[in-house]
């Protein structure tokens, strides 16, 4: 699903993890997950250790922002990235000046920050 939205230049897209009508729900596959994970860390980084990829993610972020203000109230939902190293300090620091350089005060969007465990 991850290499499909990509090709579609898709910047996010939405999953079932079950059928919304059925009550049985396939196992999730390991090797699945991990090879989407793997995929996905070619993503938004804000916290990067590499300026060129914290710019790349700012510019996204404001730019999508700005879209979605067309129709207003939405969640814009996106995993803050991996400080790769640099430290829990580094990344809160560099994700919040992110946020705060591409956010509004009268901003309609929510955004919403994914979180992982240990990353």
């Amino acid at each position: 699903m991850g290499k499909e939205a990509l090709s579609l230049n898709a910047n996010t897209f939405s999953f079932f993890t079950r059928n919304p009508r059925g009550s049985k729900a396939k196992d999730i596959d390991d090797n699945d997950v991990q090879q989407f994970l793997a995929l996905a860390k070619h993503t938004l980084n804000p916290c990067s250790n590499r300026e060129e990829v914290r710019e790349f993610a700012r510019q996204t972020i404001a730019y999508d922002l700005i879209r979605l203000e067309k129709l207003p109230h939405n969640y814009y939902n996106f995993h803050p990235g991996n400080h790769l190293g640099q430290g829990i300090d580094f990344a809160i620091k560099a994700i919040s000046d992110c946020l705060n350089e591409v956010m509004w005060p009268e901003q309609q969007t929510t955004v919403l920050l994914e979180t992982m465990a240990g990353k």
